[in-house]
Parts: C-alpha cells; sequence; structure tokens
C-alpha cells in the first residue's frame, strides 16, 4: 500500500451549492468560443477567415513563437466572428455550430505501437497538445522537451470543485489509454495522485503504468503543484509535465476513435444556482446554456459568474464561454452592496479565517460567500497566515516581496520554479492587505521566463 502523504496546512471553504452527483446533458450551444487567453504566453496566428467552414478538429490558430502548437475548433460550424480587446489583442474566437458534429479523422491508433514523435505528432495535429502544460512556468508544455515525470491529479479539493471519481465513471477505458499515451511521453514515471478520504474509484486504484500517491487534508491538497512538491520538488533545470483528467480523457478518446471529441462533464454549482449538478458540454459551450432556468431570481443581488473555482477561476459573463481547463462553473453573489458596520457587527452568516466572526462555533455549517473583500489594498505586513495554508517548504511571503522588488536571484533561491498562481489562490483569500497575489506570482514566473528563456 502506497504511503500517506498528509496535507495539514490550507483551509476548506465551506461555501453553499455543492454539485449534487446527478448527470444532465446542457442543450447544444447555437455558439461556441475558443479563448487565446486561456493560454499565458500564448501569441495566436490565425489560419481561418471569418465566416470559413471548420469542423470538430481543423486548426484555427498556432503559437508565433512555436508554430508547431496549433489549436483547433471544438465543434463544427461556421467561423463567424473574432473578438478583440486593446491593442487588438484576440479574446476569442466564435464559432457558429452546426446542428451535429463533423469530425477531421487522425486515424484511431494504439500508442503502446506508436513511437514517442509519432504521439506527439498527433496530439499536435489534433490540437490536443495545449492539454499538457509544465512546470516551471505552469504554461503549455514544450513538445521538443522531454520532462522528468508527468503529473495527474485524481482529485479535487477546491471549493465546489467537481467530483474527478463522479466524472470518471463510464470513461475508465479512455482514461487508460490516455495514460498510456502519457507514459510514452517521458523515461520518467507517471505520477497519479488521488485522496485518501475519498471513495476512490477503481479507474485510479486500478491504472497501469503509474505510481499511485494518497493524499489526506484540506485544499490545496488537490492542486497538482503541491503535489509535486511532496512527490517529486522541481529545481532549476528541472521540467515536469501534468495534465488534467478530462484532457487524459479527451486523449485517449483520439487515439481510439481517431477524432477530437471536445465533450466533457462539467460542475455547476455555488451558492446562486438552484439545483446544482454535472452537466455534459462541449469544450467552449456558452455558460447562458449551462446556467438556463437554474439561477436562483433575486432583484437585489448581482450574480458573479466565474468559469472554475472560486478562488483561481476566470470571471465570465453570462454570455460568454467556458474556458479550455475548468471543469466547473460557480455561480455567487456579487458583493456590491453596502454592509452597516461591516465586521464589527456579530454574525453567524459569515464565515472568517482568523474567527472573527462566532460563525467558527458551527464547522458544520456552510455559508453563501459574495465577492465582497470588505475594503482595498492595506500597507503589506507581516501576519504569518500565508504559511499556515500554503503547505510547501518555502518561505511564501519573502518570495512575493522579492518579486515585488524584482530580484530574480531572490526568486530563484525562494522556489519560484516550483509554484503557479493557483498554489498561492488561499493566500490571497487570508490576506488582510487585500493584495492580489496571484498576479504578482504569475509576474514573478513572467520575469523568470523572459529572463532564462
Amino acid at each position: 500500500m502506497s504511503k500517506i502523504i498528509k496535507i495539514k496546512k490550507g483551509l476548506n471553504i465551506p461555501i453553499m451549492g455543492e454539485a449534487e452527483k446527478i448527470l444532465n446533458s446542457a442543450p447544444r450551444s447555437a455558439t461556441y468560443g475558443v479563448c487565446p487567453p486561456d493560454f499565458h504566453g500564448l501569441t495566436p496566428k490565425m489560419l481561418v477567415k471569418e465566416g470559413e467552414k471548420v469542423k470538430a478538429g481543423t486548426p484555427l490558430f498556432f503559437d508565433k513563437y512555436n508554430e508547431k502548437i496549433i489549436f483547433t475548433s471544438p465543434v463544427s460550424g461556421v467561423f463567424s466572428d473574432l473578438v478583440r480587446g486593446e491593442k487588438r489583442r484576440i479574446l476569442k474566437l466564435v464559432i457558429q455550430a452546426d446542428d451535429s458534429d463533423e469530425y477531421v479523422d487522425f486515424g484511431a491508433s494504439d500508442p503502446d505501437q506508436l513511437s514517442r514523435d509519432e504521439i506527439i505528432n498527433k496530439l499536435l495535429q489534433s490540437g490536443l497538445w495545449p492539454s499538457i502544460r509544465q512546470r516551471p512556468y505552469s504554461i503549455i508544455a514544450n513538445p521538443d522537451d522531454k520532462p522528468k515525470a508527468i503529473f495527474v491529479s485524481a482529485f479535487n479539493t477546491a471549493p465546489l470543485g467537481a467530483d474527478l471519481d463522479f466524472i470518471v465513471n463510464g470513461q475508465e477505458r479512455e482514461f487508460q489509454i490516455g495514460l498510456n499515451v502519457l507514459g510514452k511521453l517521458t523515461d520518467g514515471k507517471v505520477h497519479l495522485s488521488v485522496h485518501n478520504e475519498n471513495n476512490i474509484s477503481s479507474a485510479f486504484l486500478n491504472a497501469k503504468g503509474v505510481e499511485l500517491h494518497r493524499f489526506s487534508g484540506v485544499h490545496p491538497a488537490g492542486n497538482v503543484g503541491i503535489q509535486i512538491h511532496h512527490i517529486d520538488p522541481v529545481d532549476k533545470g528541472d521540467i515536469v509535465w501534468y495534465a488534467g483528467l478530462q484532457h487524459i480523457i479527451m486523449i485517449g478518446r483520439l487515439f481510439e476513435q481517431g477524432i477530437y471529441d471536445a465533450s466533457r462533464i462539467v460542475a455547476l454549482a455555488g451558492p446562486e444556482i438552484l439545483n446544482p449538478r454535472y452537466y455534459r458540454v462541449i469544450t467552449g459551450a456558452a455558460i447562458t446554456d449551462i446556467v438556463s432556468k437554474n439561477l436562483r431570481i433575486d432583484e437585489d443581488i448581482n450574480h458573479r459568474f466565474i468559469s472554475g473555482d472560486v478562488l483561481s477561476g476566470t470571471q465570465v459573463s453570462e454570455n460568454d464561454y467556458m474556458r479550455f481547463y475548468d471543469d466547473l462553473v460557480s455561480v455567487i453573489p456579487e458583493g456590491d452592496k453596502p454592509e452597516i458596520l461591516g465586521w464589527i457587527m456579530p454574525n453567524f452568516d459569515k464565515f472568517s479565517f482568523s474567527r472573527s466572526f462566532p460563525a467558527f462555533l458551527m464547522p458544520w455549517k456552510k455559508f453563501r460567500h459574495n465577492t465582497n473583500i470588505r475594503s482595498g489594498e492595506r500597507p503589506f505586513v507581516v501576519t504569518g497566515l500565508y504559511e499556515k495554508v500554503l503547505p510547501m517548504d518555502i518561505m511564501p511571503m519573502q518570495l512575493l516581496k522579492s518579486i515585488m522588488i524584482n530580484d530574480i536571484d531572490m526568486m530563484e533561491k525562494l522556489g519560484i520554479y516550483e509554484v503557479a498562481p493557483e498554489d498561492f489562490a488561499l493566500c490571497e483569500y487570508v490576506c488582510p492587505s487585500k493584495i492580489d497575489i496571484q498576479d504578482h506570482i504569475r509576474e514573478g514566473l513572467d520575469i523568470i521566463r523572459s529572463e532564462f528563456a
């Protein structure tokens, strides 16, 4: 039996609206979106023109700085709109979907019979290569590199996070094929991490070609960065890759069926959802079709839509689209209403890590969290709170300060190569100075990458 890695630092945020394990099919969206900002550091170069017909798997654009990496359409239809932002930055490509999908045929094949280069070429051509990311920098993996190991997290501890044991049910074969593919990409190990306190799926326990690791404890135990740190840390010069469960399943379908089938299961959750549950959708589906007729209606409350979890997800509008790496749509109240006397008033309906409210006396209670941060940014003071929620052997306060003063040598000494913004999401949540810590961590990673690229 594998050793249990116990995560003692961290925090489970008690938020109401967890998705019930019921699977529905969301209506097919009229339009689907592909959003280049999902892929950090990407400069897209277009391969199609507006009005052009596409199939599921048709190349849409490629990375200007690595032309091997292409991005393909998740559905068949017509490329109808290119949305740009400031400085003409491409924000999204909109596909007017057909009633049913027609697929580009990439050819079914057994990964065990293919070479590493053949597997990489197939992933690149299909548009599934961006599913594989790397540490350091938390960016799309470079197909020219060879990682020392590949990591897969088979559990999710983020607030309202999707249950991966539920999602993999019925897709065990595709998941195993996807693991076989990953195994051909490294001379090292494929590490698969499960949560010892869950009802672990047989797809994980019986997975072949992997080294199984058991974790226990609170969030962020499910973050792949935390798992890498405790299993095989990243030093300067090291490269490790990682991939999400549903992308591994898509990779398995690619090799089994020869098509880019971008369907996935997403959780719809949060205190503003009437019936939180799971939906089968296609990558890039419209948010409005997922939340349709399932929102609480209150004239005094505005909704915050998030593609991903409430700590590190992407704020979107109801008319926006699901992001490439997410398997959760969270809907919470906007904190845009003034509060009389704020935190001074005793309140059993507010949660606080520092126990500022008496609600900590009710550990079973779930709360209707909103986006109100109760003040703006304050002076940056030493509190010791970051160390209580970050289960990594680094000094988060000192690392953050070294980024702020652009001290590259100190960033390296303090472990910048190991981290990603989502690993610091809880630090941002408990921060009394209200600092956007995740943005600073991303800034530090970009500085290091530009310095040594």
